[in-house]
């Protein structure tokens, strides 16, 4: 797995994204998850889990609306 973190801590560019894929087991059945991070130009870090990439930029979307930088 390509990681998207050096020593524990997000190597995401300001105004950028970054995302690898993971396996999981969830309710006994391999998953595949995103993990995925994006910083605003200001250096805020947004990170989440989601099945698809679709589903991380709709959260990150959520957010940047929640914090009116949408």
């Amino acid at each position: 797995m390509k990681s998207i973190n050096v020593n524990g801590c997000s190597v995401c560019q300001p105004g950028s994204e970054n995302y690898c894929t993971y396996t999981t087991r969830l309710r006994g059945k391999k998953v595949k998850m995103y993990q995925y991070d994006y910083k605003t130009d200001s250096g805020e870090l947004f990170t989440c889990c989601a099945p698809t990439l679709e589903k991380c930029r709709e959260k990150r979307d959520a957010w940047l609306k929640s914090k009116h930088l949408a």
